[in-house]
């Protein structure tokens, strides 16, 4: 059996808290997000498909219901009757719908708002 292995850091439990921080571990999201950037996300309690619409297009935290407290940050490609459909921004490098299927609504927990890229050594 193959290990998984988290691909972002929370700094606190998913809880009911509005706004949380992630940090990014990986590249499937590469170039838009980098290995250790930190994103500010708005957590997201929804229910069923018909709130997932203003989602298109967007970076989204998700936490797989058989992966309970891995999260994984990608981006609605498309939405249909049965869920989202997620994408990384680097294909070649993603685990996402192409090999899960469209995930349900309760598997998304957040939408990225926006990036804290990590500093860069000097030479």
């Amino acid at each position: 059996m193959m290990a998984v292995r988290p691909m972002c850091q929370t700094t606190t439990p998913m809880a009911a808290l509005p706004f949380r921080l992630i940090a990014v571990n990986g590249g499937s999201m590469l170039p838009t997000f980098s290995n250790g950037d930190w994103l500010l996300f708005r957590t997201l309690h929804l229910r069923d498909a018909s709130h997932l619409q203003p989602l298109l297009g967007k970076v989204v935290v998700i936490e797989r219901e058989s992966y309970p407290g891995v999260h994984f940050i990608k981006r609605v490609k498309r939405i249909d009757e049965v869920g989202a459909w997620v994408e990384g921004d680097n294909v070649d490098a993603s685990t996402d719908s192409r090999q899960w299927g469209a995930l349900q609504p309760t598997e998304i927990v957040g939408q990225v708002l926006l990036r804290y890229r990590r500093g860069r050594a000097s030479e």
